[in-house]
Parts: structure tokens; sequence; C-alpha cells
């Protein structure tokens, strides 16, 4: 059974992190995360999806989900298991992703 019911609604997911590029793998992992920027974009329940470059270096990914169930529905799409899947040959070290709710923003936001 489902703790969203109908008289609660669901309240945003966000999910964040941080890569570091293997030396002489930054252009190879910026072109690799782009490739999941659009189609997650356009996916059901994306608020926001951003991808910036960091100043020393590291990439950072932001994406807000709707609900849970948006989250989990993008987490099953091929397009993120095949960008997974090829990640860790372009990455110096595991990523630091963090997950939570988003406080202190509209949740409709797309800021």
């Amino acid at each position: 059974m489902t703790t969203n019911q109908s008289n609660h609604p669901a309240e945003p997911v966000a999910l964040y992190g941080f890569l570091t590029p293997k030396d002489g793998h930054r252009e190879q992992l910026l072109d690799l995360l782009a490739e999941l920027v659009e189609p997650s974009r356009s996916r059901p329940g994306s608020l926001v999806y951003r991808l910036h470059e960091q100043e020393d270096g590291r990439i950072f990914l932001y994406e807000l989900w709707a609900s849970r169930e948006d989250l989990a529905a993008h987490h099953a799409t091929q397009v993120l298991k095949d960008v997974l899947e090829r990640l860790p040959e372009h990455l110096a070290g595991a990523p630091e992703v963090y997950e939570g709710q988003l406080y202190g923003e509209p949740a409709g936001s797309h800021g």
C-alpha cells in the first residue's frame, strides 16, 4: 500500500551530485552526461534537470522530480541505464550523490 494518498500531494524529490572526471576524460564525461539532459527533462514529473561544470573541474548534476514515483520511473529508463554503464570509465573515483526533499522553492518551479 502506498503512503501517498490522493489527499496528500506528492512532495518533490531532489537528487544531486558531483562527478570528478579522470585526467583527459573531461569532454567525454560531459558528452556522456549531456546524453541524459534532454530525455530526462522531457520525462513526466521532471521539474528541473541541470548539468554544470564547477571551477574545480567536477561536474554538478541537479535533478528535481515531482514525486518519488517520477524519480523511480526515470531510474528505470534505458537511457539512464546505458549512461550509468559507461560512466565508470570516465570517473576518477565514485560519484558523490545525495537525495532529499527540496525546501525553500515552490513545487512547480522550473528555475
